[in-house]
This record gives structure tokens, C-alpha cells and sequence, in this order.
């Protein structure tokens, strides 16, 4: 019977980690980089066992890729936390910013219907549509963090797209040693919801 026990608890114990679902694209799917080398992967071994991350970006994806993609993985994975990072695609693709709040919102909803967090990673875009399509584009985010009342990293490439030293050449997507801060700028909004889930977090995790 103790032998019995050994072999039942242990898979038990691994089920109650919390997991995490990235939804996002090529800078969370390590585009261009290995893929050990991308911040998702830095995150899991941050975490160290003590959750599970599931990585479900794809170089390309877009808000509506995502909305069609999440219910399938939602039902799969049973997230306890949700990571959006999605939005840089349909920026470049001038998609109307009422059609990304609405597909993002989507997301949101289903996510917390299936009783995970939500945590939204956002993006800026090159100003080739204007500023005023890049103020209403990157607002998207500032107005979904209020109304679902979900954390917001504002911008998942802060002090790195202006910096061609942590930048491919194609100035869009981070270096591999890029990939450390994007974790570092992630980290102060995710932190408190691993905590909500159960998580004892060392202080310089």
C-alpha cells in the first residue's frame, strides 16, 4: 500500500502547480533565436518547477488567430494564469484598433470564464499609420486592463526596441540577450498573481 501511495501522490502534487499559457507571437515564440534561449523559456526555469508553462505563441499570430486558438488550449490546459501578448501583427497590418479590442477582449472573457487570471502583455508599433492610429492601437490595452480590471505590462519591449545593440536586424524582434530584460519587465506584474496561485516567491526571484 505505501509503495502504491509513493507512485499515486507524487503525478497528484504536480497537478496542483499552477500552470501558465502564453498566447502571444514571435516575441514570445523566440523568433529568430533559440527557442530555449526566449523569455518564455528563462521564465520556466526561473519558476524552477514550481509551475508549469505552456508556450502556445506562433511566429505571425494575430488577436483574431488567438481568439480562435484560446477556447481549444483553455479546455486542454486548464490555465490558472493567461499571458497576452498579442497585437504586434495587426499593428502592422493596420487592423482597425475596435476589431484588436474586440477580439483581445474575447480572450479576456473566456479566459476568466474558465476561472484563470489575466495578465496583458502590450506592444507599440512603428508609427507608419500615424499617431493617432498608434495612440488609439496601443490605448487598446490601457482600456481592456480597466475594464476586465487585469494587470498590464505596457510595453513587453521597454528600454529594448530603441536599442539596435538588443535588436535583430530586422528592428522589429529582440535578441537573444534581449531576452533576460523582457523577463525582468514581465516579472513585477506576473509575481503577484504566481503569489494568488499559491507560489512562495523569493524576493531577487
Amino acid at each position: 500500500m505505501a509503495l502504491l501511495l509513493a507512485l499515486v501522490v507524487p503525478p497528484a502534487q504536480a497537478e496542483e502547480r499552477p500552470l501558465l499559457l502564453v498566447m502571444g507571437d514571435s516575441l514570445s515564440a523566440a523568433y529568430g533565436i533559440e527557442r530555449q534561449e526566449g523569455w518564455v523559456s528563462l521564465l520556466d526555469e526561473r519558476l524552477d518547477g514550481k509551475a508549469n508553462v505552456v508556450n502556445a505563441s506562433i511566429s505571425g499570430e494575430t488577436s483574431s488567430g488567438g481568439a480562435s486558438r484560446l477556447p481549444d488550449l483553455l479546455g486542454q490546459h486548464e490555465p490558472h494564469i493567461v499571458l497576452l501578448e498579442l497585437g504586434g501583427n495587426d499593428g502592422l497590418r493596420g487592423l482597425p484598433p475596435r476589431q484588436f479590442e474586440a477580439n483581445m477582449a474575447d480572450m479576456i472573457e473566456a479566459s476568466q470564464a474558465a476561472g484563470a487570471e489575466v495578465l496583458l502583455l502590450g506592444i507599440d508599433i512603428p508609427p507608419n499609420y500615424g499617431q493617432a492610429y498608434r495612440d488609439a492601437f496601443t490605448g487598446v490595452y490601457d482600456r481592456l486592463a480597466e475594464e476586465f480590471d487585469v494587470p498590464l505590462v505596457p510595453f513587453l519591449l521597454e528600454g529594448i526596441a530603441l536599442d539596435d545593440s538588443l535588436m535583430q536586424d530586422d528592428g522589429i524582434h529582440p535578441t537573444a540577450a534581449a531576452q533576460p530584460r523582457i523577463l525582468d519587465t514581465v516579472w513585477p506584474e506576473l509575481a503577484p498573481l504566481l503569489e494568488e496561485n499559491g507560489l512562495t516567491l523569493a524576493v531577487h526571484d
